[in-house]
């Protein structure tokens, strides 16, 4: 007698179709990152990342307010807040915080991720600093 040919692709009763796997719902647990800070004259923009740089949560002023409220201190607390508000929820402890740039939003920030309770390793100012930087315009002759 021959062998029965096996059907290949054939859907079994046993395995249903089109549900999720309980591992691939799971989120992974963060417990130290890094929060990036960059503050502009016009806007504030919180970036949290993990130890690798992959971005976990981000906000701006501008996605919390608009026009001229952007550049305020309050806009940049908010930002702030908005966004280690949902890496807290994933249980990041420890972080580290890099600040770039020359506004208005730096200290409302680093104000709001101290009240957070994040435990912070250290605070740096990663503000790029010309050396000497690039050769200045001709002088203007009327």
């Amino acid at each position: 007698m021959e062998k029965p040919i096996p059907r290949i692709g054939s859907r079994s009763k046993s395995k249903r179709i089109g549900l999720r796997n309980k591992k691939s719902t799971r989120i992974p647990k963060i417990p130290k990152g890094v929060i990036h800070v960059q503050a502009s004259f016009n806007n504030t923009i919180v970036t949290v990342t993990d130890i690798r740089g992959k971005v976990v949560s981000w906000s701006s002023a501008g996605t919390c307010f608009k026009g001229a409220r952007k550049g305020t201190p309050f806009a940049a607390q908010t930002a702030a807040e908005k966004a280690i508000r949902t890496v807290v929820d994933r249980g990041m402890q420890r972080a580290e915080v890099m600040i770039k740039g020359p506004g208005l939003g730096r200290d409302a920030s680093l104000r709001a991720i101290r009240r957070s309770g994040i435990l912070l390793s250290f605070v740096r100012d990663v503000t790029p600093m010309p050396h000497n930087g690039c050769r200045p315009p001709k002088k203007r002759r009327l």
